[in-house]
């Protein structure tokens, strides 16, 4: 069969126009040529569309079948226009952000708010992940921008600052240090300590620090979750001291924040993919994220 694009047009607009003469309108054409093509489409097929009465078409029964294949593969066509027309315009493109899971839920939420108000259109997919599947993943160029806590850049990825802010003490209300305004190491001596798990790299900076200091802390939970950690806290099961995003997103009037009187930096870096097709809106986001 040689049936071209133009003969299935010629078909399409016929049953829509419900005649030869409207469909010629339609089409921008003359009713002959149109004529031409439709009987050539009957001749490449082997069987009649239409039946001729009294001057005018009537759709057969495979007429109608074909009518509703070709609209499905027609409304495919309007969707792929539409996507290829979106892409045209960066608020219609979605952006994929591959995040630690303490950064979705601490810090993505006020950048993606004036993310959104900038560019209303925009579409964004959010997916937690801890490494070492999050290195991974933007290893593999899977997403247009990833958020974690590590400046050594994976294979394939770019790493851009975001933030860099000191960790902070959490404390159950009504607990007797919420009376300092500001916390030292040795505050912690003797207190129910909830720390992160023990791979975490900063559960292992806060215990250098206090093993320098010569601090002993009653450890008893540990948890991979910063947002576990504040909960703990609220629950009156202990002190911590974890990164000040997680503590200002968790903090109430049953969990309070003091800083600490040392300095323990808490980094943010954003990984872009280096082999991945920019997305305009990723620089959007990251003034956000900076902001």
């Amino acid at each position: 069969m040689d049936i071209q694009h133009r003969h299935i047009e010629v078909f399409r607009a016929v049953m829509t126009a419900g005649s030869v003469t409207a469909a010629a309108a339609l089409l921008h054409t003359s009713q002959p040529t149109l004529s031409r093509d439709l009987a050539r489409l009957e001749q490449l097929l082997g069987y009649a569309l239409f039946e001729r009465e009294r001057g005018r078409l009537k759709a057969t029964a495979r007429a109608r079948a074909l009518f509703d294949e070709v609209e499905r593969s027609f409304q495919g066509l309007a969707r792929v226009i539409e996507r290829a027309e979106a892409l045209g315009r960066s608020e219609d493109t979605e952006l994929s952000v591959l995040s630690l899971p303490a950064l979705s839920h601490a810090l993505l939420p006020g950048a993606l708010g004036a993310l959104l108000a900038d560019h209303p259109a925009a579409q964004v997919s959010i997916t937690p992940a801890e490494p070492p599947l999050l290195d991974g993943w933007m290893s593999e160029q899977r997403f247009d921008l990833g958020l974690a806590e590590q400046a050594t850049a994976p294979p394939g990825v770019r790493v851009e600052p975001v933030l860099e802010a000191d960790e902070v003490a959490l404390l159950p209300a009504g607990h007797a240090l919420t009376s300092r305004p500001r916390l030292d190491l040795q505050d912690f001596a003797g207190q129910h300590f909830i720390s992160l798990a023990e791979d975490d790299p900063y559960r292992r900076e806060i215990d250098g620090r206090f093993e320098a200091a010569g601090v002993q802390r009653r450890l008893r939970l540990q948890t991979h979750s910063a947002v576990a950690v504040c909960e703990l806290v609220r629950a009156g099961l202990g002190v911590a001291i974890v990164n000040p995003l997680t503590a200002a997103a968790c903090a109430s009037d049953s969990l309070v924040v003091r800083p600490l009187s040392v300095s323990i930096p808490y980094r943010v870096f954003a990984l872009i993919p280096l082999h991945r097709p920019a997305q305009p809106l990723v620089r959007a986001l990251l003034a956000a994220l900076q902001d």
